[in-house]
């Protein structure tokens, strides 16, 4: 798997892998020239500054102030762009950049964003864009159809980062189930330092990828204007901006499949204390369900905070299936009611994570995802307090005896819903040993 992206120093050149540094004009910052093979293997890297964002009221002030003082270029990844007030900002700081000489990019996912609306575009000014895996039919059956861009990010001038689970859509807008009545709870982050430099680099190379191939399959011609050929390097601010240590972990369908399963398993069976998820869909396979079962075994407090609400009947249901071996074992469930639940964050002990995968075959199996994963014990705090808020604002606490004497109908759902989740990752081809 090739060196994980590091410095090197500025008189050395570039080495059996083509990776070379240089210092900046100026000296200070260094600069991080990084070959466009170049492994984006995870690897801690200390040196950072990470702020952490909830929900859309924190992260869209947020991303539209780094995008209006962007200097060079903003490239952005998104699984939904949608039409709302939240969108429609987002959208015209990527043209207002464009029109003043920015280099913006945007990629969306063509299942999750399967047309940008007119009045986006109009925003958007001469933002270029790319689709990933254009839509051909709704009714498709080939088991491609479900390998999705799946990952949030955008990169600013590759000095800072924002990852993590929120789409470019508002808080209070559902595309399926209308406005909502409190906001969508879920988190992202903004990251300085070293593994601005992975990003950025994981970014120009999907970029690179779907430019050539939406050309030569003769996609979106309308869109995409420019010429397709691989930058021989990115740039990228590798100067340490704060004291955290943290880890980029990318996952795709070639060398990174089972990546972000892997960081998660490492965690649980390391747990001490506790272990405190929240995620929208949760649906582990065989290893994490045992990892989680023996945490608890060995004394370890295992708390899930779980979609309450009904978003996409087979998931809720196929997921309900589970509840009752995981109570008996003594894990702590409680369903979020109050707004849809959307985070995919975890804190286990001093370590966390913030990105985009779910902990379902559809992220850890066949999605390209991105999370952040941190080591600190005081960011760990601070995410652990906002799940702690939101199990007491909108929690309902799944209690064993209760969910033991569930109707006959929802049985029926859940094991249905459970058998039907099973058969679709056997489908995928993806599904060994999970």
């Amino acid at each position: 798997m090739g060196e994980a992206v590091r410095p090197q120093p500025a008189d050395r050149g570039p080495d059996a892998e083509g990776l070379s540094a240089e210092p900046a004009r100026a000296a200070k910052p260094r600069l991080l020239r990084l070959a466009w093979h170049h492994s984006l293997a995870p690897q801690w890297q200390p040196g950072h500054a990470i702020e952490l964002l909830e929900g859309g009221g924190e992260f869209f002030p947020a991303l539209e102030a780094a995008i209006a003082q962007a200097k060079r270029e903003v490239s952005v990844e998104t699984y939904i762009f949608h039409d709302d007030p939240s969108g429609r900002r987002i959208a015209a700081a990527l043209g207002e950049a464009a029109a003043r000489g920015v280099r913006t990019h945007l990629i969306v996912d063509g299942f999750g964003t399967h047309t940008i609306a007119p009045a986006l575009r109009r925003l958007l000014g001469h933002t270029r864009i790319e689709v990933f895996r254009p839509e051909r039919g709704r009714f498709s059956l080939s088991r491609t159809r479900l390998r999705r861009l799946h990952r949030k990010l955008a990169v600013v001038d590759g000095r800072m980062v924002f990852v993590g689970g929120i789409n470019l859509l508002d808080d209070f807008v559902d595309p399926n189930h209308g406005a909502l009545d409190a906001p969508r709870f879920d988190f992202a982050v903004c990251v300085r330092g070293p593994l601005v430099a992975q990003a950025n680099l994981a970014m120009h190379r999907m970029w690179w990828e779907l430019s050539t191939v939406n050309r030569t399959l003769g996609r979106l011609r309308s869109v995409t204007r420019m010429r397709v050929h691989a930058p021989a390097d990115v740039v990228s601010e590798v100067t340490e901006a704060g004291a955290l240590r943290a880890m980029l972990v990318l996952r795709d369908n070639f060398r990174f499949r089972r990546t972000i399963e892997q960081q998660y398993l490492e965690a649980i069976r390391g747990a001490r204390r506790s272990v405190v998820i929240a995620n929208a869909y949760f649906f582990p396979g065989v290893r994490m369900r045992r990892a989680l079962l023996e945490a608890a075994a060995r004394g370890v407090r295992v708390r899930l905070l779980l979609q309450g609400r009904v978003e996409y009947r087979l998931q809720h249901y196929a997921s309900q299936a589970l509840y009752e071996e995981l109570l008996r074992a003594g894990i702590e469930i409680v369903e979020y009611r109050r707004s849809f639940l959307h985070a995919k964050v975890a804190v286990i002990d001093d370590w966390s994570t913030v990105g985009s995968s779910n902990i379902d075959p559809f992220s850890l199996l066949l999605a390209r995802e991105a999370n952040v994963m941190i080591d600190d014990a005081g960011f760990a705090q601070a995410l652990r307090t906002r799940i702690d808020a939101a199990v007491e604002t909108g929690g309902v606490p799944v209690v064993l005896q209760r969910h033991a004497r569930r109707s006959l109908p929802v049985r029926l759902m859940n094991s249905a819903a459970f058998l039907l989740l099973r058969i679709g990752v056997a489908i995928s081809g993806a599904g060994a040993g999970y």
